[in-house]
């Protein structure tokens, strides 16, 4: 296995879509590599190396968009035309100037939920489709998120946006204690400062403007309508312990694409980064590389 393919992407894309947002898009791995578009979560958070990680890079053409106004993609943490139906004309956009055919798609919480609506809006782009602690954008599923949370966050937190900078940076720091706490991380680690909280204020801009929105996929109910999804492969793999998605909306998931396949992780929660989940990740990829699709796995 090449190193090289590791160390520094293919290419780097800095790509105007309108409105004045320049999305930052990073290929990985070859150029004759089966192509594969990785969906970060959110909305606002931008891809990472974590989220590569299980990609063997020697088979695989690895395209990576930081979302608008997410990751380097400018200008940060706008929410000027930054809509999911923005999003998926920035994909349809980007498959064309790649000139990609189709592509597996891969994507985790929000990214997820992405996944599943560039599907339904592109069926033909689409080869199979790998969700790892699908996020359904339902009222509950925005609801059971701050359910117990700090009653600063629980009650002002749809109104971030429009706060001015200090209340801003004190709510997006509970915002940030709050999801470490859903998601099992330790309570220890320094808070960010400076220009790390900069960025953690706008990442939570954005996903404050589109969940107090439903995310634009409730009419109709993005799981409603996902027995429309192209028959292609699908897996899924979620964290039984999953307290920021919980487990009942992957089976909600699987009860309405019923040619999906399911991994329910034992002692996982939400975090991608947890060996278990990293270990089924690779397995799905290195499965879909070899045949095609996602057979044999459980």
């Amino acid at each position: 296995m090449s190193s090289e393919l590791y160390a520094s992407p293919l290419r780097t894309h800095a790509w105007p879509v309108g409105h004045d947002h320049v999305l930052h898009v990073e290929e990985w791995g070859r150029d004759d590599g089966l192509p594969a578009l990785l969906l970060h979560g959110g909305p606002g958070s931008g891809c990472s190396p974590l989220l590569r990680q299980g990609f063997d890079l020697e088979r695989y053409r690895l395209i990576c968009p930081d979302q608008r106004g997410a990751g380097h993609s400018v200008p940060r943490g706008s929410l000027l035309k930054n809509t999911t139906e923005k999003l998926l004309d920035d994909l349809w956009l980007l498959r064309r100037r790649l000139g990609i055919e189709r592509w597996l798609v891969v994507g985790g919480s929000w990214g997820a939920t992405l996944a599943l609506a560039h599907a339904l809006d592109q069926p033909e782009a689409v080869s199979g489709l790998l969700l790892r602690n699908t996020f359904l954008a339902r009222e509950e599923d925005i609801a059971a998120f701050f359910d117990g949370a700090p009653e600063e966050l629980a009650q002002g937190w749809r109104t971030l946006p429009e706060m001015e900078a200090e209340a801003a940076r004190a709510l997006s720091l509970r915002w940030w204690w709050w999801e470490r706490q859903r998601c099992g991380h330790d309570e220890g680690t320094a808070a960010p400062e400076g220009e790390a909280l900069a960025a953690l204020v706008d990442r939570y801009r954005v996903q404050a403007h589109y969940l107090r929105q439903g995310c634009w996929l409730q009419s109709p109910p993005l799981l409603e309508r996902c027995a429309a999804l192209p028959r292609v492969p699908v897996h899924l793999l979620h964290g039984a312990q999953d307290a920021v998605c919980p487990p009942e909306g992957a089976l909600a998931l699987q009860a309405a694409v019923p040619w999906a396949t399911l991994e329910m992780l034992p002692g996982v929660g939400h975090d991608p980064a947890h060996p278990l989940l990293q270990a089924a990740l690779r397995r799905a990829l290195d499965a879909f590389a070899a045949q095609g699709d996602f057979g044999g796995l459980p």
